[in-house]
């Protein structure tokens, strides 16, 4: 059954050929991109929607939220897919440091922002997280922006980190109410992935032309994305979950299945995200229109 299905980061990378597949599927795609040429061209190639927004700027996010709501009263599938690995400590215009902004912050927005569109759609909510999240990851909920301990790879982790733990508060707070969250690894892709970061580690990686051609290819990224976005949650996949090549993954960061730790973080984004929008409430969701 075709479904309407809404991806960030959709402009380049995985993101992009997820939508090209989606769309070769016979869904409705709503490609949602930074860049508004690369995001045009994307969803131009496949005859979809598009719209740009950029997650450095949560007044984007609010922005896209609105217009999600208001121009879309059934969504399926959103997969927050926009992400990135940058370099030094950097604070955005709302005072959060880049890589968590960017990573968990907007995308937790976004979703929250969309959740009466999302429980009537009876929705699938995906999260684009990172094996980086075991190797690097180690959430001081005192310290989500690392102002005491930063460095791109640790800041990188502990987003993908953030993105596990949403998706277990996600569901354990809507998952009765219709919405089936689950985050996954795209594996170690051939993309543009990592081109403004500092970490030489994450440099040699995705960088280096002579270890890029053992790197798997966009398609092969996309291939989990399609599959969780297209098959039946609690049938083929258990919501709440973290997945690796299709299935839950075994070797992960112990903090990913900390229940407390969980709810910590979403009260703390929710918190933080209300300072940030100076109304000193937690985020309101869009009017949207009646069915």
């Amino acid at each position: 059954m075709p479904k309407t299905i809404v991806i960030t980061g959709a402009s380049d990378g995985i993101g992009a050929a997820a939508a090209r597949l989606l769309h070769q599927d016979g869904h409705t795609v709503v490609v949602v991109g930074r860049s508004p040429d690369k995001t045009r061209q994307v969803a131009d190639s496949i005859g979809a929607d598009h719209l740009v927004a950029d997650f450095t700027d949560l007044k984007s996010v609010r922005e896209l939220a609105s217009l999600l709501g208001h121009q879309y009263p059934t969504i399926d599938v959103l997969a927050n897919n926009a992400g990135g690995v940058f370099g030094a400590h950097e604070t955005t215009v709302d005072g959060f440091e880049k890589t968590l902004q960017v990573n968990h912050l907007a995308p937790f927005l976004l979703t929250t922002l969309l959740l009466p569109v999302l429980i009537r759609s009876k929705a699938t909510v995906i999260q684009t997280a990172s094996i980086a999240a075991r190797l690097y990851g180690k959430l001081d909920i005192e310290d989500l922006g690392n102002d005491r301990n930063h460095s791109p790879n640790k800041a990188y982790g502990d987003a993908k980190l953030d993105n596990i733990l949403f998706t277990r508060e996600l569901d354990a707070r809507y998952g009765s109410k219709g919405i089936s969250a689950v985050a996954f690894h795209p594996g170690v892709i051939r993309s543009g992935f990592a081109a403004d970061t500092t970490s030489l580690s994450m440099r040699l990686t995705y960088g280096n032309p002579l270890v890029r051609r053992f790197l798997g290819s966009v398609q092969q990224g996309a291939d989990q994305l399609v599959w969780l976005a297209e098959t039946q949650p609690g049938v083929t996949w258990e919501p709440g979950r973290y997945y690796e090549k299709r299935r839950i993954a075994t070797r992960i960061n112990p903090q990913s299945t900390d229940s407390d730790l969980a709810r910590r973080l979403w009260d703390a984004s929710e918190v933080m995200l209300a300072r940030a929008s100076g109304s000193g409430v937690r985020p309101t969701p869009p009017v949207l229109p009646s069915d």
